[in-house]
């Protein structure tokens, strides 16, 4: 297998430049980064990432998107690719879509924006541990 990469969608360039300083300060060389603004984007590279061998260890998406929720894409993702682990970054998710991410995406965890870099870091840590117990 090549290449271990972790993904994040979010369709605000900006989150995603804080989440990219924040992984390459936390996590360096360990890993590769995938970056997409929109959840078709997304869903193309993580088709090609996968034809290509490489795995996809973790995913972070946002929730609250234009073309399609976040726990709708992570649902999606799950029924193709169930061993990646799920999580959602969102401001105004609703208890109900993070119930059904939970349920039907297996998501492991919701984190609440703004968020820490400490506690994306430390669900990260915890998430990527799973894949490995």
């Amino acid at each position: 297998m090549g290449a271990k990469y972790i993904m994040c969608l979010d369709d605000e360039p900006m989150i995603l430049r804080s989440l990219k300083g924040q992984l390459r300060r936390n996590f360096g060389n360990s890993y590769l980064y995938e970056f997409a603004e929109s959840p078709n984007e997304a869903w193309e590279l993580i088709n090609e990432l996968k034809e290509d061998e490489f795995e996809i260890l973790l995913i972070v998406s946002d929730w609250l998107m234009p073309e399609m929720r976040g726990d709708e894409f992570l649902i999606k993702v799950h029924k193709k690719f169930p061993g990646i682990v799920k999580i959602m970054l969102t401001g105004q998710a609703d208890l109900e879509a993070i119930k059904r991410a939970e349920d039907e995406a297996n998501l492991y965890r919701c984190i609440n924006k703004p968020w820490s870099e400490q506690e994306l870091v430390q669900t990260i840590e915890e998430g990527l541990k799973m894949l490995n117990d």
